[in-house]
């Protein structure tokens, strides 16, 4: 579905990315891990069409990925630091402005977004009365009514409690299920790590790629969070 072939990404004069190379099929839960400052949000960024590749290249189903045919295939869930939470609007709101005029169904209208996050039953509060998981699941809602095939979430995990992080992941795996292909970012090496189908291990490279279990043989023991997503 997505090829990701030697792709090199520039931030101003500085190199972010170097030569990635990598292959992502339908219905795969891929988490992307690395440190902070590791590339993995421009890495999320370039797929999506915001950034431009200063070398490489990145197809889907064969074809070049413009930044047209990315906003109809893909859709990127931001850092909820990105949100004005404070912002007075509802869920409904929100998750309604994942459509925009004239576009295309995605896989979920509004009402089935909501319903399918586990949000219906405080569709009409404000932003600001939502728990950190709750304000993640938002915007994962939000991210579910554009007309994409493929979920890229950024740090979707990050400064939420276990049990929230534990839904938001079991959400992950139904629509994974469900035939959407989600790559996950996190700075976190969690124990929920065997829950995700495959693992990119980036560092401005790309320094391991497979199952969890080839992950950890390739890089040696690694040390074992307590957070779920990566």
């Amino acid at each position: 579905m997505l090829s990701v072939d030697q792709l090199c990404v520039r931030r101003g004069p500085e190199l972010v990315l170097d030569q990635l190379s990598f292959r992502l099929q339908p219905g795969a839960l891929t988490a992307l891990v690395g440190p902070n400052g590791a590339g993995k949000s421009t890495l999320l960024q370039t797929l999506e069409g915001q950034l431009s590749p200063a070398a490489g290249s990145i197809t889907w189903e064969g074809l070049s990925l413009t930044p047209a045919l990315a906003r109809q295939q893909l859709a990127l869930m931001p850092q909820r630091g990105e949100i004005a939470w404070g912002f007075p609007i509802t869920v409904r709101a929100l998750v309604a402005l994942g459509r925009l005029a004239g576009q295309r169904p995605g896989c979920c209208d509004v009402e089935a977004a909501l319903q399918r996050v586990g949000l219906m039953g405080l569709a009409g509060r404000r932003l600001d009365q939502l728990s950190g998981g709750q304000q993640q699941r938002a915007l994962l809602a939000r991210t579910l009514v554009q007309p994409a095939r493929m979920l890229l979430l950024d740090e979707p995990c990050a400064a939420i409690d276990p049990p929230s992080r534990t839904e938001l992941l079991r959400v992950m795996r139904q629509l994974s299920d469900a035939g959407l292909t989600l790559l996950v970012s996190s700075h976190d090496w969690g124990r929920d790590l065997d829950a995700y189908d495959r693992v990119l291990v980036l560092d401005r490279q790309l320094l391991a790629d497979g199952t969890p279990q080839q992950v950890r043989q390739a890089l040696g023991d690694l040390r074992v969070g307590n957070h779920c997503c990566g």
